[in-house]
């Protein structure tokens, strides 16, 4: 129980932190779901980093090396490094501007604004919102397994205690935990609400600032501790190269070159995001965003490839893990070769990348307060605290919807995969609705209706054809499974992914949403002059972002 211990301390000053947050705020809306627009450069770049990287970063990405091999830093880290912050330096900046500029809080009132749309941009919201849920689903999965892989029962002789339990009608041997999944995912659910419950975008900002600084630590200790203790980093590569069962982990061999290519517009999300975007907006200055260009690839870094390696490594300490189980494949290294005091600081660490999940949950409270009560009249007829206390209680509803997911989807998906079928790959494919808002005058809001419609089809398409051929799916390592025959390799079927014609389906999403944007916008009436010349007044918007 002593790493247990260790992280109910640390999330005990979490909840400090926010209701420190709560004594330092004002009862209005900005600073509920902005924190006044007031962040620093250096806490803007720890919690804009922080809400990016959430249990998909460290047991996402651990466990998918645990399968596929260290390719995986190659799939998301490489291009992340490169297109995220690109995407903050062009539109970050931009909408940063126009939103200071506007008042907008949240990407739909800027769309609304924009294309002169009101019931569009409630479909905007409510697909965003939809494609939001299961990334905060990947936070509460994240805590349930962290506090349970730390809290294992190791018998006499050091190794965990089995014991029976009944799954599906089925007995089946499982290791005893003093904390259970349910127990360890109540645990993070009930921490992150309370926090932004009462500290909003402040409590948030400075919660992400400190949890990003220790989980960017975590990876080096964690990497310098494992590897000692298992004879140093030369030696275990080479055991890991010399069995044939682990060498192709050190290669590419497992991930297909389509597939590696497909996984370069995944960053693209980072665009689209809810909680990027409202984050973007909570900066005091434009002059925030060079420390976040600069540094967010080296924190990429430091991150991936530690997790990554370790990942792999955890292939030849604890083989025949199954994709649900992988994801703790991090803590039980953790608890094999450290000390139970030391685990549990570094359990923590995992903790706060896991709880990162708290800007997705802010930002579905503000995108609800703004886009559907005060845009329908709500803030006008009940004023602006009662706006404020919807924000808080649908906080609550979100987080209680998200940890009841989560509980089912305990051993159906592994955190990387959930996270890429349904909260990247919409987002990212979403991509060329913000880029034609912020810089083509001839963008339409039914150009934009058509990519949210397409993004909406796609999606559930997608998650139809996987859903409906669990049956045929091949095992890691088997070839792809062709789903219709008489169509050839049209749709493939991998182990945790519908593929078209070998690739994911992110890669035709973004590229159909890029035609349709264009051709149907060219098809459409364009907004009226006043609009236009509101947001493309020459250096009208440049000139605020320098003087400020």
């Amino acid at each position: 129980m002593i790493p247990a211990m260790v992280v109910l301390v640390y999330l005990s000053l979490i909840v400090y932190i926010g209701i420190f947050a709560f004594r330092k705020g004002r009862s209005t809306g900005e600073d509920f779901f902005l924190a006044s627009r007031s962040l620093g450069s250096s806490v803007f770049l720890l919690a804009l980093f922080g809400t990016n990287m959430t249990a998909f970063a460290i047991l996402g990405s651990s466990g998918l090396a645990y399968q596929r091999g260290i390719g995986v830093y190659g799939l998301m880290a490489s291009a992340s490094g490169l297109v995220i912050p690109l995407s903050l330096f062009f539109i970050g900046t931009r909408l940063w501007a126009l939103g200071k500029k506007f008042g907008h809080m949240t990407q739909v009132q800027f769309f609304r604004d924009r294309w002169e749309c009101s019931f569009i941009g409630t479909v905007i919201f409510a697909l965003t919102a939809a494609m939001l849920v299961p990334y905060i689903i990947i936070g509460v999965m994240g805590g349930g397994h962290t506090l349970e892989a730390l809290t294992t029962v190791m018998g006499p002789d050091g190794k965990p205690v089995l014991v029976e339990v009944v799954r599906n009608g089925q007995t089946l041997l499982a290791t005893q935990h003093w904390v259970s999944f349910e127990a360890g995912g109540a645990a993070v659910a009930l921490v992150v609400m309370s926090y932004v419950f009462f500290g909003g975008m402040r409590g948030t900002a400075w919660v992400n600032a400190l949890q990003t600084a220790m989980f960017l630590c975590f990876g080096t200790i964690a990497f310098i501790l494992i590897s000692k203790n298992l004879g140093g980093f030369e030696q275990i590569i080479a055991r890991l190269s010399a069995d044939p069962k682990t060498a192709t982990l050190l290669t590419r061999h497992k991930i297909p070159v389509e597939e590696f290519f497909s996984y370069t517009f995944i960053p693209l999300s980072a665009v689209m995001f809810p909680h990027m975007a409202i984050m973007c907006m909570t900066a005091k200055k434009v002059s925030a965003f060079k420390k976040t260009v600069i540094f967010y690839p080296i924190c990429i870094m430091l991150i991936w490839l530690p997790c990554v390696y370790l990942g792999v490594l955890a292939a030849d300490q604890f083989p025949g893990l199954q994709a649900g189980e992988s994801d703790d494949v991090l803590l039980r290294l953790l608890t094999a070769n450290t000390d139970a005091w030391l685990a549990g600081a570094l359990g923590a660490a995992i903790m706060a990348c896991v709880m990162a999940t708290d800007s997705q949950i802010l930002a579905l409270g503000t995108m609800f307060t703004e886009d559907i009560f005060a845009h329908y009249g709500g803030k006008k007829r009940f004023g602006e605290k009662a706006q404020v206390w919807t924000g808080r209680a649908f906080v609550v509803l979100i987080t209680a919807v998200a940890y009841f997911i989560g509980l089912r989807l305990q051993d159906k998906a592994g955190i990387f995969e959930l996270a890429i079928r349904f909260a990247f790959s919409g987002f990212a494919a979403l991509a060329p609705v913000m880029v034609a808002a912020l810089f083509w005058k001839r963008s339409t809001k039914w150009g934009a209706l058509a990519v949210t419609l397409w993004v909406a089809a796609t999606m559930m398409g997608t998650w139809y054809l996987y859903e409906s051929t669990l049956g045929i799916a091949p095992k890691p390592g088997q070839p792809l499974v062709p789903i219709f025959p008489e169509l050839g390799n049209l749709f493939l079927r991998s182990p945790g992914n519908v593929l078209i014609y070998g690739y994911l389906p992110v890669m035709p999403m973004c590229l159909g949403s890029a035609v349709l944007m264009v051709i149907v916008s060219l098809l459409s009436r364009p907004p009226g002059r006043t609009t236009l010349e509101k947001y493309f007044p020459g250096a009208g918007v440049l000139s605020l972002a320098k003087s400020s």
